[in-house]
């Protein structure tokens, strides 16, 4: 069975099909058109179409290391499976792609004695704070008791935002004051969760990049005060990425992963991207799971991330030329 049929009956049995497929229209145009448009005039796997499959990979978002390694796989395995058509070298692509990903890991690891803790970090803009009420609400739907804490305690803004969507999402919101240590609002946080038994207590914190060190040091105290007060925690660290600014997000990564333990990425935006390669991009260059996608506007846009259903609906209308 080729790729194509593999993920297509992957993608067969799931709920979310229409949102990932409406989701990543952007993206798929833009990357199914680029590759189709290499099949005219296609001979072999020579030097001078890997430079324009190399071109194409970059113009999706894949990064030049990435997008390297994926044109020296498609290139050796074009020879050794002796391929000649474009269709198998499209399979071919799509495969390596596919295998440099990896497996699907678990979504949340779980806390089995207690709350699970998550810190959400991320630069300002990113959107952050609406991806934590879009989580919220995700989290409440699978019937999960759920609690916020507003540590952003440098923008007002933020707490307001934050405490705006737990009234609208009915959940108790911790909130910091303007200026406090955002620590001390994670201690008063984390107490409440254990009084109240909440599954999940998801923390939104501060996205300031202006000053590293400030950044590291107030990461690693909000690590310490969470771990003291609920064992393990915090248990998930996921970094929130404008999937538009494409490259510079793996930059501001690169920042929080020396900051902090960064445990997974939360992609936003996707929908508002026609260079939906970046996924491919961070799975490589971090070694980071994309745990969640946002694929639209609305609170339910926020989904769980399929490595599959993405590759899916980016390369959908290749499949239908085969």
């Amino acid at each position: 069975m080729g790729i194509f049929s593999k993920l297509k009956d992957a993608f067969s049995g799931k709920k979310d099909q229409d949102r990932y497929l409406s989701g990543l229209e952007k993206s798929k145009k833009s990357f199914s058109e680029k590759i189709r448009r290499l099949a005219y005039g296609f001979r072999e796997v020579d030097a001078d179409f890997l430079e324009e499959l190399m071109i194409v990979l970059l113009e999706a978002d894949i990064g030049i290391q990435t997008a390297q390694k994926i044109v020296d796989a498609v290139e050796t395995r074009a020879l050794d499976q002796k391929l000649k058509t474009f269709q198998e070298i499209s399979e071919c692509l799509i495969e390596v792609m596919r295998e440099l990903y990896g497996e699907q890991e678990e979504e949340v690891k779980e806390n089995t004695n207690g709350t699970t803790v998550i810190l959400m970090v991320g630069v300002n803009g990113s959107g952050k704070t609406t991806t934590t009420a879009k989580l919220t609400r995700y989290f409440k739907e699978q019937g999960k008791h759920v609690a916020v804490a507003a540590a952003d305690t440098f923008r007002a803004g933020a707490i307001d935002q934050l405490a705006v969507w737990a009234d609208r999402l009915q959940v108790f919101c911790v909130k910091g004051k303007e200026g406090q240590d955002p620590s001390a609002t994670l201690v008063d946080a984390c107490r409440y969760a254990k009084q109240h038994q909440v599954d999940y207590l998801i923390g939104d914190t501060a996205g300031r990049l202006q000053n590293k060190m400030n950044l590291m040091k107030e990461l690693e105290k909000m690590h310490r005060v969470v771990g003291r007060e609920i064992e393990g925690a915090p248990h998930e660290v996921w970094l929130v990425l404008d999937a538009t600014t494409g490259q510079n997000g793996i930059s501001q990564a690169k920042i929080f992963m020396e900051a902090t333990n960064v445990t997974g990425i939360i992609l936003t935006k996707m929908d508002g991207t026609a260079k939906g390669g970046i996924v491919i991009a961070i799975r490589d260059m971090l070694g980071l799971p994309v745990k969640y996608i946002g694929l639209g506007e609305k609170e339910e846009d926020l989904r769980p991330f399929d490595i599959d259903a993405y590759l899916y609906g980016l390369c959908e209308d290749l499949m239908q030329h085969d």
